[in-house]
């Protein structure tokens, strides 16, 4: 497998950890421990800084627990964008601390826009970039979008894709109540529009197929839709899907199967706050407050059981 190609990266980090489970980073200030809150509880007035210390230090002991047992984080930049400029520069951060002990990164920004300003998402949001008074500013190794525009809005990614190495998830079958407004209309020869644009995004990845047979750009499935899984699996041969929705959205790891191939490969399953969040939860109440980091590894190990028990990974 390539080394410069992100799904043969990813293949062999998923090989390595022998789980394609990774973990989502969404730190929602008012859920985090109490240990490592300013005042030890959410009910009183901190400032934007104490705040964002709070994320910052919580989000990296998530990192240091998940870089054992995963390939990958997915981290979600909306959790950090809340925080103005200075929450941008802690995802930043934390973008390069995860790169720093070895685990892939999923930068789960869903940009989209066409012309020069997808141009500038693309060079932002995924590119490594270079300055020379503080050198390489390291992206994500792949994000997420939405493919709206059509290939207007995707190319600019794709250039920064092929040149750098990265990874794109499109969003396809959302794992959101609503999404069936829109990605479950019926076009004119009577399939659902997910179906359309799995077609799309197929043939957009086309030209970054690695060795392991998969391409970089991937697309984004969730684990809530059921049995559409095999019918978007047969469409997108070459397509590794990000399915988001496993625990607390209620996704089915039985329904993920036709997503993955005889190997193990073929997807990655995305578990957050089932995981990050764990301490809050019953089993864990009366367990001393600095121990919240032994909860979630505890949900961390139990879901990465569960999925290789499923897919039959050891």
């Amino acid at each position: 497998m390539s080394q410069h190609h992100f799904a043969d990266r990813l293949l062999k980090a998923i090989d390595e950890r022998k789980t394609p489970l990774i973990v989502g980073l969404d730190p929602v200030y008012e859920n985090l421990p109490a240990s490592i809150l300013p005042d030890g509880t959410t009910g009183l007035v901190v400032s934007q800084a104490e705040r964002l210390a709070a994320v910052e230090e919580f989000s990296s002991q998530i990192l240091r627990i998940a870089a054992p047992h995963v390939p990958a984080v997915k981290i979600n930049i909306a959790y950090f964008e809340v925080y103005g400029s200075a929450g941008v520069q802690v995802y930043q951060k934390l973008v390069q601390k995860a790169a720093d002990i070895g685990l892939l990164v999923i930068g789960d920004v869903k940009r989209a826009d066409i012309g020069h300003t997808a141009a500038q998402y693309a060079k932002g949001n995924l590119a490594d970039n270079h300055f020379p008074d503080i050198g390489v500013a390291r992206g994500p190794d792949s994000v997420t979008i939405n493919p709206y525009f059509g290939i207007d809005g995707v190319a600019p990614f794709l250039e920064v894709a092929a040149q750098q190495g990265k990874g794109l998830f499109i969003l396809l079958r959302t794992s959101n109540a609503s999404a069936g407004q829109i990605q479950e209309i019926t076009a004119a020869d009577g399939r659902p529009m997910f179906m359309h644009v799995a077609e799309l995004i197929e043939k957009w990845g086309e030209e970054l197929i690695g060795e392991s047979g998969f391409s970089s750009v991937g697309a984004v499935v969730g684990a809530t839709s059921g049995q559409a899984i095999a019918q978007i699996r047969r469409a997108m041969p070459h397509t590794i899907f990000l399915i988001p929705g496993l625990g607390a959205q209620g996704g089915s790891l039985s329904d993920c199967l036709p997503a993955f191939n005889g190997r193990g490969h073929g997807a990655v399953i995305s578990a957050s706050r089932s995981i990050i969040f764990a301490f809050r939860e019953k089993q864990y109440q009366g367990v001393p407050p600095d121990a919240w980091t032994q909860a979630v590894e505890n949900a961390l190990l139990t879901t990465k059981k569960e999925i290789g028990s499923v897919l039959r990974i050891r």
